[in-house]
C-alpha cells in the first residue's frame, strides 16, 4: 500500500494512530493497542524516503531533514492526519494521528455540565491535560464547537498542525498554523491581542514563552483553552508555576489564583463493549483552591477533590468508580488507572 491507502486503512479500521519503522511493517493503534497491518512488508530506508516525498513540499522537506522533526497536516476523504516525521537510528520514522471531519459534541464525549458553564465565561483560564493519546484535541475541538454553536465571538486558534477544521456558525473563528502562520507559540500569542480575539485556543503549552503569554491573555480580558501533558490537576498547577525562575514564582501563584477557572486532567481507559471512554478529573477554581495556590498549598488540592463532588469536582478515582458502577468499565480497568485501588473495596464493589 502506498502511504495515502494506509491512511485510508487506518480511518476504516477506526484507529487513532498509524506507526510507520524501518524493519518493521506498518502498525495500527486501535483502541489502545499496536497491532501489524496484516499482509504488509517490513518497510526499508527508500520506502521511507518516498514517503516524505509525498506528504511534504520542497521547503517542508528542508526544514525536515535540516531540524530531524516535522509537524504537519493533511486531509485525505472525510478524515485529516497529524503527522509527526522524525529520525531514529539515522532512519525516517512517521506516527500519524487519525482525526474525523466529523466535530465531537460536549455530549458525545461526555463533558459534565459544570464545564458548560465555564464555557461562558468571559476570562479565565481552561486547562485540559493528560498523557499522549488522551483525547486531550478531542476534548478542545468540542469545547471550540460549543462556543461556536452559542456565542457571537472571535475565535483564533493556535496549532501545530491544524487539526479539526471548524466552520463558523455564530462565531468567526480564525486558525493559525505553527510553521507557516505563525513562527513560535509565543510569537503568535504575543501579537494575539492586535487581533480583537475574544476567544483563545492553544493547542499546547510547551514551555516557558507561551505558557506565559497564556496566563497574560487570560489575566487580560480573554477566554484561553488550552493544552499541557501533566497527569493531574494538582501536578498541572505545579508544572506551571515550576517552569518560572524562583523569582517568579509567587507573581505566578497569584497570576493562576485569578485567572485559572478549571483543570480538566483526563485519561482514555478501554470500556467492556469496545472502544475507549474518557475518565476524567475535574478542579475548579473556587475560592478555597485559590487561596491553596496563592499559598503554594498545592498538595491539598487532592483532598478538595474528593470533598467537593456538590460543586462539580470529581477526581479520577471517583470518576473510574461512576464508570465502573454503570457498568461502563471493568474492574480491572478501574484498578489499573486509580490511585487507590482500595477505594472500590470501600465502597463494596468489588
Amino acid at each position: 500500500m502506498d502511504i495515502k491507502e494506509l491512511f485510508k486503512l487506518a480511518a476504516q479500521k477506526n484507529a487513532s494512530d498509524l506507526h510507520l519503522v524501518v524493519g518493521l511493517p506498518p502498525l495500527l493503534r486501535i483502541d489502545g493497542d499496536l497491532s501489524y497491518v496484516e499482509g504488509e512488508n517490513a518497510l526499508d530506508e527508500k520506502d521511507m524516503e518516498k514517503i516524505v516525498d509525498s506528504l511534504t513540499t520542497e521547503e517542508e522537506k528542508k526544514r525536515f531533514l535540516a531540524t530531524r522533526e516535522l509537524d504537519i497536516g493533511c486531509a485525505i476523504d472525510n478524515f485529516r492526519y497529524r503527522i509527526n516525521l522524525h529520525f531514529e537510528k539515522n532512519n525516517i520514522g512517521l506516527v500519524a494521528r487519525v482525526i474525523s471531519d466529523k466535530m465531537p459534541s460536549l455530549e458525545e464525549i461526555g463533558i459534565p455540565k459544570i464545564i458548560y458553564n465555564l464555557l461562558d465565561l468571559k476570562q479565565g483560564l481552561i486547562l485540559v491535560t493528560g498523557p499522549t493519546g488522551c483525547g486531550k484535541s478531542t476534548t478542545l475541538a468540542a469545547m471550540i464547537d460549543y462556543i461556536n454553536n452559542n456565542r457571537f465571538c472571535n475565535i483564533i486558534t493556535f496549532e501545530d498542525p491544524i487539526e479539526y477544521l471548524f466552520k463558523p456558525k455564530k462565531s468567526v473563528i480564525v486558525q493559525r498554523q505553527l510553521g507557516t502562520d505563525m513562527l513560535s507559540f509565543a510569537s503568535g500569542l504575543k501579537h494575539a491581542l492586535r487581533q480583537d480575539p475574544n476567544v483563545i485556543m492553544v493547542g499546547e503549552m510547551r514551555d516557558l514563552d507561551t505558557i506565559a503569554a497564556t496566563i497574560t491573555l487570560a489575566e487580560t480580558g480573554h477566554l484561553v483553552l488550552a493544552t499541557l501533558h501533566t497527569y493531574s490537576a494538582a501536578q498541572t498547577i505545579d508544572r506551571i508555576i515550576d517552569i518560572f525562575p524562583p523569582h517568579q514564582q509567587t507573581q505566578v501563584r497569584m497570576q493562576l489564583s485569578m485567572t485559572l477557572a478549571s483543570v480538566i486532567s483526563q485519561r482514555l481507559v478501554s470500556k467492556k463493549d469496545g472502544g475507549r471512554i474518557a475518565a476524567r478529573e475535574i478542579l475548579l477554581n473556587t475560592p478555597a483552591v485559590a487561596n491553596m495556590v496563592r499559598e503554594n498549598k498545592i498538595a491539598q488540592i487532592k483532598t478538595v477533590l474528593q470533598t467537593n463532588m456538590k460543586e462539580g469536582m470529581i477526581s479520577l478515582d471517583q470518576d473510574l468508580i461512576r464508570l465502573y458502577k454503570d457498568k461502563t468499565i471493568e474492574k480491572e480497568t478501574a484498578q489499573v488507572y486509580m490511585e487507590n485501588p482500595e477505594m472500590l473495596e470501600k465502597f463494596k464493589l468489588i
